[in-house]
């Protein structure tokens, strides 16, 4: 993982929408757009190997812009399918906030940002004293049921504090605005808070969306 003094100012943007990347998370990225296999191409010979992922949204007359946080992960598997496509997986380094768009002649889009504020991400591994796992369990085993959502219990029930709560951030099925809300938590308590709030709402007739893939 790349110190805080080697974070780069500037780091290629891939906006992806529904897909949540979280610091000391992985996430697996199956790449096959030609401007996003040039973007890979390319970071694979940065010193970093820094990724900035972000949730896209569009604005009242329908531009497509950029939310003002988003999360930078390291490449830190790769491989090439025969046919051309890439394999990666993204190791979450540090949450980022969009300064500006750097206009340039990649065909993917780069920002300049600032790592300020986020120091946290780049620290020790969170817990979280509030957690109670046992109604925290039984609330996403519900969830899971009215989702039918399947997953390993055991490794549920033993899962570290910060593990625990953000794959589930990152697995569970909402939309790309709640997933935003969670990416943004200062905390990883807040983070389980604003969890609980989305499963809660979900269970109670709320919409959930789809995560793209």
């Amino acid at each position: 993982m790349p110190l805080s003094a080697e974070l780069p100012e500037t780091i290629a943007i891939f906006p992806l929408p529904g897909a949540l990347l979280l610091p000391r998370a992985r996430l697996p990225l199956h790449i096959f757009e030609p401007r996003y296999l040039a973007m890979i191409d390319d970071t694979l010979k940065t010193p970093a190997r820094l990724i900035g992922m972000i949730q896209p949204f569009e604005n009242a007359s329908g531009a497509d812009r950029l939310h003002s946080i988003g999360c930078a992960g390291r490449v830190t598997a790769f491989s090439e399918t025969e046919d051309g496509r890439y394999m990666v997986t993204l190791s979450g380094v540090s949450r980022f906030r969009v300064l500006r768009e750097v206009e340039g002649f990649t065909p993917y889009r780069r920002c300049e940002v600032s790592w300020s504020g986020f120091e946290r991400d780049r620290g020790a591994v969170e817990k979280d004293a509030g957690l109670d796992r046992g109604p925290f369990i039984d609330l996403l085993n519900r969830f899971f049921q009215n989702q039918g959502l399947s997953t390993d219990w055991d490794a549920v029930r033993d899962a570290e504090d910060e593990l625990l709560i953000n794959s589930l951030s990152m697995l569970c099925p909402f939309p790309p605005e709640d997933k935003q809300a969670l990416l943004e938590a200062p905390t990883l308590p807040t983070r389980r808070e604003t969890l609980i709030t989305l499963i809660e709402f979900s269970l109670h007739g709320g919409e959930t969306g789809e995560m793209m893939q």
